[in-house]
């Protein structure tokens, strides 16, 4: 079905049928991932509270109407932010049902998203069973292999109530784990809801009456289950999977009485490395700090819940080591910063590297508010990404904003905001940041990012088709309303406008006529984000004040990787050679200061890089500016070889350099 309804290979399957004759409503979805599974299982939850039967379709795909009380259903829905959904209800309480699920709507469906990074620096303090809250970790390894062996399971006549009470012992665990984890609940309450997804159980049973076996069935069910959400279009929703897989093996484990391959067992002389196929969040959420000094996960991505619970806990993790064979009680080591894996690694070194980055940390936060002044006296503007005034007014030190995504401060709205609505929300971001300047970048819309209030063709290969400024020049009275909320906030704030997806001098052209005149102030620039623009630079910037490289859209181009795919995402590497020649082409062509916005200004030692390559700012993370800033006052530019790090053979060979 999920091939079907991405490949157009026919009609969809009717899921549920229409509440013809009952009432309706309809809402936006605000989230930033979508009605992923922790917000569909709070609205799974509350449909289920009412005696009526709910439908939702989602208005912009025509997909649907399914079962509102189904989680199956809700979460592979793919309705992701911005879409409209209507909602229908019949039954006793239907006009209950719906007034609730409006609120709840206007609550982004209670998606609190779990912190990603540590709150904490340094050291774990007494009696803290999480992390260190580093990226680097040492130990034996402990290997789980993540596979249930169901073998050796019998059928019997019961098989319906042998999986009643596995699914309730199950149920029972998940709810310690959710109960004990209030800031991470709701993670374990979607697995919860997936467990006990009455549409999924209905199906199940009825096979099982007709004398199938529990295991088989239960682990086929699941397994579909698992393909459809990894078919889904948004890489972070594919990645609730995991969860899938998580609920399954963990029933398939009661049915079978085996005993999960946990790192609890294990009794090692110092804290080991837990190496599993995926982290799954039960396991993240209880692993104890002190005989764990981290986790070793070789699937990639960084969205995935067991990787979100660690990190939140600051338990050291890295991910996408791949099949690397690892012996069981091997000491290995890993640095995520470096993206490095060891067997029998020098263990002095590693040592070594963790007391230093403790030192540093420490360090970074004593010191955020100072100037990233390099060893050698090279001055570098370290600033902010901001997708909220949250961003903003979190963020230690960052000497501005470099990039202000105003298709995140808007995204939600299925209206274009006015004119005095962005400078509104201009403000605000600027009195996060007072007396620094901000740089607005126009709407950057297309490929993985949609914009509710402006629909867009479907495009066989949206990434290569009309994005960021493209998209404006058959239409461009959004931009002039955005361009004219800027011309306004800049007679009140220091303001940088740039407009993304710039190809050729006459888009750069175009932009400039539709600015109009500049204010006193208001500094200009572009995106260098496609390698031909990179490679003809010195043509697009003699109008311009600045550039600002977009590394992550960048290196998607230049190693022709879809960035959002995790089979190709080892390839999508930043610090390959080829993307920093361009870079390095960039700055030494381009005539005025040059910027990097993209990932890569997050990872401290990168940014040492592009200092060295003449790169005038930086703009990370909020959580990384400290960091990046620690790095470049410890850094003398005169010694890096750049000459090495452009001829190295891969990204690999540059972070064995650095």
């Amino acid at each position: 079905m999920g091939k079907q309804e991405h490949l157009g290979a026919g009609p969809a399957p009717e899921t549920a049928a229409a509440v013809e004759s009952g009432q309706s409503v309809e809402v936006v979805v605000s989230n930033q991932h979508g009605l992923h599974a922790r917000p569909a299982a709070r609205l799974v939850g509350l449909v289920n509270g009412f005696d009526a039967r709910v439908t939702v379709t989602d208005v912009d795909t025509g997909h649907g109407p399914v079962d509102a009380g189904s989680l199956s259903m809700v979460a592979t829905l793919n309705a992701i932010r911005g879409h409209l959904l209507r909602f229908a209800a019949e039954g006793p309480e239907a006009d209950e049902a719906l007034a609730a699920i409006q609120d709840l709507a206007t609550e982004n469906f209670g998606d609190d998203e779990p912190a990603r990074f540590p709150k904490r620096l340094g050291a774990p303090v007494e009696g803290d069973n999480g992390g260190s809250g580093l990226d680097v970790a040492f130990g034996p390894a402990v290997l789980a292999s993540g596979l249930v062996d169901v073998s050796g399971y019998v059928a019997g006549d019961n098989e319906s109530a042998r999986l009643d009470a596995a699914v309730e012992a199950v149920a029972d665990e998940l709810r310690r784990l959710r109960d004990a984890s209030p800031d991470l609940g709701g993670i374990f309450e979607a697995q919860l809801a997936l467990l006990t997804d009455p549409q999924q159980l209905k199906e199940i049973r009825e096979v099982l009456d007709r004398g199938a076996s529990a295991v088989n069935v239960w682990q086929k069910v699941f397994d579909r289950l698992a393909q459809r959400f990894e078919e889904l279009h948004d890489a972070y929703q594919r990645e609730r999977a995991q969860d899938v897989r998580a609920v399954r093996d963990r029933v398939l484990r009661h049915l079978t009485h085996t005993t999960e391959d946990s790192p609890i067992e294990v009794e090692t002389e110092q804290p080991a490395i837990l190496v599993v196929p995926e982290l799954d969040a039960a396991t993240a959420a209880t692993l104890d700090g002190k005989r764990f000094a981290g986790v070793a996960v070789r699937a990639a991505g960084a969205t995935g819940h067991g990787v979100i619970v660690a990190r939140s806990r600051g338990i050291p993790l890295i991910t996408g080591i791949g099949d690397v064979d690892v012996p069981a009680g091997a000491v290995v080591a890993f640095d995520a910063r470096k993206g490095s894996f060891e067997i029998e690694p020098d263990v002095e070194r590693v040592r070594a590297t963790i007391a230093e980055r403790v030192a540093e940390q420490e360090q970074a936060a004593i010191e955020a508010e100072l100037p990233a002044v390099t060893v050698d006296g090279r001055t570098v503007a370290v600033l902010v990404n901001v997708g909220t005034v949250h961003d903003a007014l979190a963020v230690r030190g960052a000497d501005g904003s470099g990039l202000v995504r105003t298709e995140l401060l808007f995204g939600e709205r299925r209206t274009a905001p006015t004119v005095a609505e962005q400078v509104e929300a201009f403000r605000a971001v600027a009195a996060a940041l007072p007396g620094k300047p901000i740089t607005i970048r126009t709407w950057d819309v297309g490929g993985d990012k949609p914009l509710p209030f402006l629909p867009q063709d479907h495009e066989d290969n949206p990434f290569l088709g009309e994005r960021g400024l493209r998209a404006f020049r058959r239409q461009p009275e959004l931009l002039r309303d955005q361009l004219e909320a800027v011309r306004q906030i800049a007679a009140e704030i220091p303001v940088h406008v740039m407009f993304p997806m710039v190809t050729t001098a006459d888009e750069v052209a175009w932009a400039l006529d539709e600015l109009g005149p500049r204010p006193d102030g208001l500094k200009v620039g572009i995106m260098i984000e496609v390698p031909a623009a990179a490679l003809r630079v010195a043509t697009l910037t003699p109008d311009l004040d600045f550039v600002s490289i977009g590394t992550n859209d960048l290196t998607q181009y230049v190693t022709a990787t879809d960035r959002t795919n995790p089979a190709v995402a080892a390839l999508a590497d930043g610090l390959d050679p080829a993307v920093l020649q361009l870079v390095d082409h960039v700055v030494r062509n381009a005539g005025v200061p040059v910027g990097v916005c993209g990932d890569l200004a997050s990872n401290p030692q990168a940014a040492v890089i592009l200092a060295a390559l003449g790169v005038h700012e930086l703009s990370a993370i909020a959580p990384q500016v400290p960091l990046v800033k620690a790095r470049l006052r410890e850094a003398d530019l005169r010694l890096i070889d750049t000459a090495a790090v452009l001829a190295a053979r891969d990204g690999d060979q540059v972070r064995g350099l650095l």
